[in-house]
């Protein structure tokens, strides 16, 4: 990841893990939040059942755009690891998952969110758990050593998808499991639209188109790939996170016009060859 896109995805991720401390945010957020006009993206994405499992403070810093964990058929003695796992809430889910046999890891570049999801494991008395600070362009784990890779609508983020796709071949064992929700694009954005770099931590600015998304899966050794849409964008929805950087009125009505059905979530699968 580029210094500058670094900087500002850790800068607002980090005001995002204090300001959601204690319910002064929610991950269902509004205009007023830190990280603008996530809320269409992040909301509903747990159900009742899945937040109780959860401390509150866990639930209010997740901005991911699914539920990997309860897509991923995690198994009892399985190793997880969840890229860019902010707050921990799906970390703390796999946990469980996998059970006391199995572990998960989380890793995030923020320093503010690892402490937030270690105090959230405390609090949740996950003792197979372990979060770790480091970006997802360069893993710090062995090879071959994770069955399952989740992650919540962070891998969109980094510029350097290859490099990320990579190293999630590289820690994978052979067999394991890429399971990842994140946000992808039906089409191509407008170059002014994609170089606006505030888009960058709502999540839109950097995704891959859909076909772009499955060669670069293939591109780093991933077999049987597969994008499944989970929650297509309308114009109603864009409303909220896409014309943060509008300089005007058209401008904000063409934001809304070139995103209209052209971005949505997904859940994209992948394995490691044996």
């Amino acid at each position: 990841m580029t210094s500058n896109t670094h900087t500002l995805v850790r800068d607002k991720y980090a005001a995002a893990a204090t300001v959601s401390v204690g319910g002064k945010a929610s991950c269902c957020g509004s205009k007023a939040t830190i990280l603008d006009g996530v809320d269409p993206i992040t909301k509903d994405l747990y159900n009742a059942s899945e937040a109780a499992e959860v401390p509150e403070d866990a639930l209010l810093a997740s901005f991911g755009c699914g539920n990997p964990t309860a897509l991923a058929k995690l198994e009892a003695g399985q190793v997880v690891l969840d890229l860019g796992s902010g707050g921990g809430i799906d970390v703390l889910l796999s946990a469980k998952r996998v059970g006391p046999s199995g572990k998960a890891y989380g890793l995030d570049m923020t320093p503010e969110m690892v402490a937030l999801a270690r105090k959230n494991a405390a609090t949740a008395g996950a003792t197979n758990v372990e979060f770790l600070l480091g970006t997802i362009e360069a893993i710090p784990l062995p090879d071959n050593s994770v069955d399952v890779i989740i992650s919540n609508c962070v891998i969109n983020l980094p510029p350097d998808k290859d490099a990320v796709l990579a190293e999630a071949f590289r820690v994978l064992k052979p067999g394991g499991r890429f399971a990842v929700s994140d946000i992808v694009l039906a089409r191509a954005l407008p170059d002014g639209l994609r170089r606006n770099i505030e888009l960058w931590a709502g999540c839109i600015a950097g995704a891959l188109i859909h076909g772009d998304y499955e060669a670069k899966l293939a591109k780093a050794g991933f077999e049987g790939v597969d994008i499944e849409p989970t929650r297509v964008y309308s114009s109603d929805d864009a409303g909220e996170f896409a014309t943060a950087g509008a300089a005007s009125d058209e401008d904000k009505k063409a934001q809304l016009e070139a995103l209209d059905g052209a971005v949505y979530s997904a859940f994209i699968r992948g394995t490691k060859p044996l």
